[in-house]
């Protein structure tokens, strides 16, 4: 959530930025400066009363010490009205405060200066590119290689649930497995603290990390217990620190989690939902810091740099993109792609976001350090997939097919226990 003083400051810096995401925040902005107005009189009304009152409770304090019952009567009568008088200057402060939240959080995120404009994924930037392209004759795409190797049922996954809930089996269970340890593994020896969360978080926590309101219609939500199933390990770790404040050397604090993620929206038709390309249902490995505001954007480099390492020792093609403001998420300030090669496909497979969301998410989170001068300030949140699994097994089954069977990649094999699938 944006900082209110920022819209009542620099509002024409707000509109400028926000238009990087195509978004026309101006009468948002207005309707917010006009309630704020509003509401800091009201607050100033209302501490004048509650200054009177303490006055009065003094003054009658004194009258009756000096026998002077009458007049102390009647200045209690005049606190009686205070009192009255504050607590309907009260309910008008909490009224406006709840129109003025509600506003704010249909803004999104400032973009970094670096975002470019653009209106969606076309426009994207990419920054590099690395990884070998695989030479294949024929190659065929992983939906037929997991039926033909019996590794993974798209049908039975129907059958249990609906479309986007596959069922894994033999060795396609296997490597599953072996993919989040081997995750998992890495970014434990970079630094992370592994953490096993809950699959179901509250409104609060939803609220925090910027899913709800805006991407409500995309989470599977519990009615009886209003709660909802997670759609990405980033909700349950970030709200670790929701209304905490941390030490500053504590900072940075690294987190990583593996978790299914469930995500009602699937998507569009055709390809683009075929086999692994887009499920309801997934695994994932997830990494998150919370930084010093001086030093997020070089933990975001950090965490780029991670993840790059962790493709690479996989074998696959891969490209690092620079989000343009139209493809950006709400909550992002700025954000990298991460995709890689599907061979039989012919066609980029993305993997891996990893954002900074500066103090958007710790504003809602309320979650801050204790700055230099033991003052508390507010964090920023960073996260990025370590990696998002279904098209990182797309790309493996496509690219490393052989006559023999796929090929698994080095890496992998302590963790899987055989070489090849067959």
């Amino acid at each position: 959530m944006l900082n209110i003083r920022l819209l009542r400051e620099q509002p024409d810096l707000v509109l400028e930025r926000l238009r990087v995401k195509n978004f026309d925040a101006s009468d948002i902005i207005q309707k917010v400066n006009e309630l704020d107005i509003s509401r800091r009189n009201i607050q100033t009304e209302l501490d004048a009363c509650l200054a009177e009152q303490n006055s009065l409770a003094k003054e009658i304090g004194n009258l009756m010490k000096s026998g002077k019952r009458d007049e102390a009567e009647v200045a209690k009568l005049k606190v009686s009205q205070l009192k009255e008088e504050s607590k309907l200057l009260d309910e008008r402060m909490n009224k406006f405060a709840s129109e003025l939240n509600d506003l704010l959080v249909q803004l999104p995120n400032l973009p970094h200066s670096s975002v470019p404009k653009g209106k969606g994924a076309e426009e994207n930037v990419n920054v590099k590119e690395g990884g070998e392209m695989p030479e294949l004759n024929n190659p065929v795409p992983h939906w037929e290689l997991a039926r033909k190797y019996d590794i993974i049922d798209f049908d039975l996954g129907v059958k249990l649930t609906g479309a986007g809930f596959p069922v894994y089996k033999g060795k396609g269970a296997k490597i599953q497995r072996a993919l989040i340890s081997y995750f998992l593994d890495l970014n434990t020896a970079a630094g992370y603290t592994e953490v096993q969360p809950p699959l179901m978080v509250n409104e609060a926590s939803g609220f925090g990390t910027g899913q709800l309101p805006d991407k409500g219609e995309q989470m599977y939500h519990v009615g009886l217990d209003n709660f909802y199933l997670i759609p990405t390990a980033e909700v349950p770790v970030t709200n670790i620190f929701r209304d905490v404040i941390l030490p500053l050397n504590n900072l940075p604090v690294k987190m990583t989690a593996y978790t299914p993620c469930f995500r009602r929206e699937a998507g569009s038709y055709g390809k683009d939902v075929r086999g692994l390309n887009r499920l309801h249902q997934f695994d994932k490995v997830e990494i998150v810091q919370v930084s010093h505001p001086d030093s997020s954007y070089e933990a975001l480099e950090g965490m780029v740099s991670h993840v790059e390492s962790i493709i690479k020792s996989l074998g696959l093609p891969y490209r690092i993109l620079r989000l343009c403001g139209g493809d950006m998420s709400f909550t992002s300030a700025l954000t990298y792609d991460f995709e890689v090669y599907s061979a039989a496909q012919e066609r980029w497979l993305e993997v891996s976001s990893v954002s900074n969301f500066e103090s958007f998410q710790s504003n809602r989170l309320k979650l801050r350090y204790k700055d230099e001068n033991g003052k508390p300030a507010l964090a920023h949140t960073l996260n990025g997939s370590a990696l998002a699994l279904p098209r990182i097994l797309a790309a493996l089954l496509e690219n490393n097919q052989r006559p023999e069977g796929i090929v698994v990649p080095e890496v992998l094999r302590p963790y899987c226990g055989f070489d090849i699938i067959d």
